[in-house]
């Protein structure tokens, strides 16, 4: 009987799991994961973060300190030293120079293969040791008579975690662009998996450079081949907003037209008359909300610009067409102050307000949940817990949502979700106080339209910043004292390090005590994030009634905190924090007609990027420059949000570094939408796959 054969494997596909190559198990398939690496693919779009010049010998006596290296040589001595630490130390050297190797790990099966007169060739970066220059731990092999060939292209070095090692790596990802090479042999001029075939040589030369590729090119992000696949992967970015963009606009809304008498007795009963600014942008949001498409528009202006009094016209176009509106804040403090500024302002107009918060008591919640799922409240109110369950609206047609960037994706479909029905979905305005760069919006709202309020109230005043070093803090509480002194009030901001609501707290709550037995002539109330909620609302209340000279608080005052009298600011450990939220705590003063301060209380040394934050501070009040400068300092991912999916998660492009290519990365987008939409999709899935249902919401 003839033995069957066994039936033949199909190759791999590059969109296969990563099991499909050799020596990976369950167990380094989930490490991989941890570094977004699940398909053969993957692999081969985890770039390099650098590279290693392995590809030539240098003369000991050529190196320098803080370079790396290969070297060859013949080991003079090698002996166990003591000192601070115990190490292993051998003195090489090859003609020009001598260095040491120190092991502070070594095993008797290192000590025997480094004996005098072994020749050595070895990898690390030289350093300034005891002994002159020395290499920590380098990468070294024992060599015969007939040394072992250079390597002919520059070492990877790519981000690893913990149980995956960087040769394990390179192991992979040569497989991995084996794989490409096996499947153009089959198909000639065909790459696999559609690839395109620029594509599959920019990854070529990227995972393994030869040595006349430019690495200072390379370091700095300016080579063709990586240029090549940024603008890839920043058109995949934006093919898939605009997708997203035209699903929504595929979707049906409330038609909400504009009732012109209920805004305009809304205007008339304001205490202060409406900026050219805000009169444009409630033209747009009525535009918007007649049509029956969601509106999906972003708000964004300076810290002072007026965005809510615009949320609450849009409430009101809403609440005309008889719908209610939601309005979602990222902390409680804030949505207590906009519940105290909108209730005034709607009520009278016979409008109904509710406030809805992870701490009210049962039955206050249970209350404010009633009058959401009756319709008395037409604007509600709240932070997360509004998309929690037992809030169930009447009839929401609008979504708020102030902050945005604070609110991961899920939180922001959720509370959408709440208004979908009979196939309609909400309309949804996204405001931010953190004015955002123009590459940043070109790049991560391109499925949002754009207002801006770029115009002031009249009457604000632009807020004096002076640096001051710790060892003048006595000044600094005289300052304090003389400004309440005069009927003005203060803030004091304490900030920490840590990511901790508790130590904030203690800090805020120890210099409270601090500052109160310092001026015990002012009336000193604390607000931290620890406190119930209507402890932080009597607070507040005492503070804008005037009924407190200082206000000691820990960052929960960054936003929503509006009190005219309050005209100096001192900001604790300011170095800690980044340009964007210095600029939104700064905004706190300057809301009114006197002359307003805000101190910037370091400790020093600074650092080069804390002295650089400070001076840019000092130097301007527009938070566009500052948003811009921030972008420089710190990237798109502390400005967007750590939960902010899609840019933040950029692996070659550098919004940076790469701006230039974003002009012709939105025509070619809206081009290939158009005319390619098969090609389209190919893009996006190479540089996103799953991710691609996170993009926006």
């Amino acid at each position: 009987m003839t033995p069957s054969r066994p039936a033949p494997v199909a190759p791999a596909r590059l969109k296969d799991p990563v099991t499909r190559l050799r020596g990976v198990g369950s167990q380094l398939t989930e490490r991989l994961a941890r570094l977004d690496i699940c398909c053969i693919q993957d692999l081969l779009f985890h770039l390099p973060a650098r590279y290693e010049d392995r590809t030539r010998i240098t003369p000991i006596g050529s190196l320098r300190p803080g370079a790396s290296a290969v070297i060859e040589g013949t080991v003079l001595a090698a002996d166990v030293v003591f000192g601070r630490r115990r190490s292993f130390l051998c003195r090489v050297q090859d003609g020009s120079g001598t260095v040491s190797l120190r092991l502070f790990h070594f095993s008797n099966a290192q000590r025997n293969q480094l004996a005098p007169g072994t020749r050595v060739r070895c990898f690390g970066e030289a350093r300034s040791g005891a002994t002159g220059l020395e290499l920590y731990h380098p990468e070294y092999r024992v060599i015969g008579s007939v040394a072992a060939p250079l390597a002919d292209r520059l070492t990877p070095v790519y981000p690893v975690t913990e149980g995956v090692s960087q040769q394990r790596l390179r192991s992979l990802c040569s497989q991995a662009l084996g794989l490409i090479d096996a499947r153009e042999g089959d198909s000639p001029g065909q790459h696999s998996d559609d690839l395109d075939a620029d594509i599959v040589a920019a990854l070529k030369l990227l995972h393994g450079p030869t040595p006349e590729v430019s690495l200072a090119a390379l370091e700095a992000g300016s080579h063709p081949a990586q240029q090549l696949l940024a603008m890839d992967e920043l058109l995949a970015h934006q093919l898939s907003l605009l997708r997203a963009r035209r699903r929504m606009q595929d979707m049906t809304a409330r038609s909400l037209p504009l009732t012109d008498d209920l805004l305009e007795r809304f205007r008339q009963a304001l205490p202060f008359p409406l900026t050219r600014a805000q009169d444009r942008v409630i033209g747009e949001l009525a535009a918007d909300l007649a049509r029956a498409v969601p509106m999906l528009r972003l708000l964004q202006g300076d810290v002072g610009s007026g965005k809510t009094v615009v949320a609450a016209a849009a409430a009101l176009i809403a609440a005309g067409s008889g719908t209610q509106a939601a309005l979602m804040a990222p902390t409680e403090l804030l949505a207590e102050q906009h519940a105290r500024t909108l209730g005034p302002w709607l009520e009278p107009l016979g409008l109904g307000t509710a406030l809805i918060t992870g701490r009210q008591r049962v039955a206050q919640r249970r209350e404010q949940e009633e009058r959401v799922a009756s319709g008395a409240a037409t604007l509600v109110i709240g932070t997360h817990a509004l998309f929690q369950g037992g809030v169930d609206f009447n009839d929401l047609a609008l979504v708020i949502i102030d902050e945005q960037h604070r609110f991961g994706v899920h939180q922001r479909l959720a509370l959408r979700a709440k208004g979908e029905q009979a196939g309609q979905v909400p309309h949804q305005l996204v405001m931010t106080a953190t004015p955002i760069p123009r590459t940043l919006a070109m790049s991560a709202y391109a499925d949002l339209e754009l207002s801006v309020l770029d115009e002031l109230p009249p009457g604000r005043t632009p807020v004096t910043t002076v640096v001051v070093a710790e060892e003048r803090r006595l000044e600094v509480i005289e300052r304090v004292s003389a400004a309440c002194r005069v009927g003005r009030q203060a803030y004091w901001v304490c900030t920490l390090i840590e990511e901790s609501e508790a130590l904030e707290a203690q800090a805020a709550e120890d210099t409270a005590k601090l500052l109160g037995e310092e001026l015990t002539d002012l009336r000193i109330g604390l607000v931290h994030g620890r406190l119930k909620s209507d402890e932080k609302a009597r607070v507040m209340a005492d503070f804008e009634a005037g009924h407190i000279d200082l206000l000691v608080a820990t960052t929960v005052i960054e936003v929503g905190v509006n009190v005219p009298n309050a005209s100096l600011m001192v900001i604790e450990n300011a170095e800690r924090l980044g340009l964007a939220q210095l600029h939104q705590l700064r905004g706190r003063v300057g809301r009114g007609a006197t002359a307003s301060h805000c101190v910037l209380l370091y400790q020093p040394p600074l650092s080069r990027s804390g002295r650089e934050r400070l001076r840019v501070m000092r130097e301007s009040n527009d938070g566009f420059v500052i948003a811009e400068k921030d972008l420089e300092l710190r990237g798109p991912g502390e400005l967007l949000g750590t939960r902010q999916t899609g840019l933040v998660d950029l692996r070659v492009a550098d919004l940076v570094r790469d701006r230039h290519l974003l002009p012709e990365v939105q025509a070619r987008a809206q081009t290939l939408l158009s005319e390619d939409s098969a090609q389209a999709e190919r893009i996006i899935d190479r540089w996103l796959g799953s991710r691609t249902q996170y993009a926006h919401a």
